[in-house]
């Protein structure tokens, strides 16, 4: 073989181990993942530190600051631009309503020391807060709770001319709500049991008089309904049947 061919197969085997070797380098440097952060505007927002319960009072440590994106913000939420000493303000003010941690905090959830007792508070405008007293054979074995719905029955003896005495019972209000059992005005976790003589029901103006003399003609006894509408009355929706003179 010539020389001149040896040194161009030389040259061409140099050439390709050289392009090997440039190839295996590429494949095998450490691919570099490219972040592209993206700034979102956000505003700090006051929420709920731990979990409010109904009637529950709040401290400085109930709430804290978060940020918040401003694309999501509610008009009805506190924000340290509008109320920047809110979690001062809002010290000592009482749930209306449960409020969960991490929940954003608006002024509908909460009332202010002076603006009324907790019944007060969360009973809805226009409803009164009547009591009534109960036992276990008139509240169904103490087990009717805070937000439970209700039938009222009135239970009357009435005696004949003749002498003999007759009972009679009617259903005087339905599907109430009550409001407290005792001072107890939320269930909470694990306990089945209210524990008081005194039911006192959500109640409108009319009602609160009916019920009011329903206990200075008989025995009042609160008859539990179901969470499931029974097809028939719509729940929610409270009806009076009068009393009979």
């Amino acid at each position: 073989m010539r020389k001149a061919q040896v040194i161009v197969i030389a040259i061409a085997l140099g050439a390709g181990a050289l392009a090997f070797l440039g190839m295996r380098s590429i494949m095998q440097a450490p691919t570099r993942a490219v972040i592209q952060s993206e700034r979102v505007d956000a505003t700090q927002v006051l929420v709920a530190r731990a979990d409010l319960g109904l009637g529950q009072a709040a401290n400085e440590a109930s709430f804290r600051w978060q940020d918040w994106p401003k694309e999501a913000l509610n008009p009805s939420f506190v924000t340290s631009a509008s109320k920047p000493n809110a979690i001062q303000e809002f010290t000592g003010a009482i749930a209306r309503v449960p409020v969960l941690a991490g929940e954003p905090i608006t002024a509908s959830k909460l009332v202010k020391p002076g603006s009324g007792g907790v019944l007060a508070a969360i009973l809805p405008a226009g409803m009164r807060a009547v009591s009534t007293k109960i036992t276990e054979q008139s509240a169904a074995a103490k087990l009717i709770l805070p937000n439970d719905h209700v039938d009222v029955i009135l239970v009357q003896r009435r005696r004949s001319d003749s002498g003999a005495e007759a009972v009679i019972s009617e259903t005087i209000l339905r599907d109430v709500r009550v409001l407290a059992i005792g001072q107890q005005i939320e269930t909470k976790d694990g306990k089945k049991t209210a524990e008081g003589n005194v039911a006192t029901l959500q109640l409108t103006a009319r009602q609160a008089e009916l019920l009011a003399e329903a206990n200075t003609r008989g025995d009042v006894f609160l008859s539990l309904r179901s969470l499931v509408a029974d097809g028939k009355e719509q729940v929610n929706v409270a009806r009076i049947v009068r009393l009979r003179n």
